[in-house]
């Protein structure tokens, strides 16, 4: 819906500009230009639908500002988490987990799949300021029903920086509503999208 108004106003724009500027240099208002608007929308939506699916994230488009890194695929990396135990004072060692990112010039969508749980994001973008990318997304995470005694649903954001070019790794924090938090880095890729943690574990580990 936004796009397509985004469509139509600017074809809108255009074919203003130019009725105004044939009026200006004739001395006339010519009406023919509107005969061409739904030509012209058609053609804008096509354009605009080519470019949000694909044309930013080829090579050259990547090169110009503000279009966003493309980071689509699913991600292995590990979580870290800060809590400690309270009987032991100990962390739980680091477990494996996969991201899986989902992308379009102007939506993102974020999964987090780990043993115990996943988190799906209700807001997530890509961003680049002052030469430092990003994605930052909020999130809610389910845990599996054998896991929900020690493990309840809560709500949590995450930022994790992107380095290399292409993106080769994704590092960061992540914070809960539970006042927990922890460390997150990603550093393999492939551009399937698997949103299962035992068939995304079994697709990475035939790549070893």
């Amino acid at each position: 819906m936004r796009h397509g108004i985004l469509v139509r106003v600017s074809v809108a724009v255009v074919i203003l500009v130019f009725a105004i500027g044939t009026w200006v240099k004739g001395g006339k208002f010519d009406p023919g230009w509107l005969k061409f608007f739904s030509a012209a929308v058609l053609l804008a939506t096509i354009v605009f639908a080519l470019w949000d699916l694909w044309l930013w994230k080829i090579r050259p488009s990547q090169l110009f500002p503000g279009v966003p890194r493309r980071i689509g695929g699913t991600w292995k990396g590990t979580l870290t988490s800060f809590w400690e135990d309270p009987a032991t004072g100990r962390r739980a060692a680091p477990k494996t987990v996969y991201l899986v990112v989902r992308q379009t010039a102007s939506l993102v969508s974020v999964k987090l799949l780990t043993n115990e749980s996943r988190s799906a994001s209700s807001l997530a973008a890509v961003s680049t300021v002052d030469g430092t990318s990003e994605l930052a997304y909020l999130y809610l995470n389910r845990p599996d029903p054998r896991f929900e005694e020690g493990s309840r649903m809560h709500h949590g954001s995450t930022v994790l920086s992107l380095s290399g070019e292409p993106v080769s790794r994704m590092r960061g924090r992540y914070w809960t509503d539970r006042d927990t938090r922890g460390e997150l880095n990603f550093h393999q890729w492939t551009a399937e999208f698997i949103d299962d943690f035992d068939e995304a574990q079994s697709v990475f580990d035939k790549r070893v």
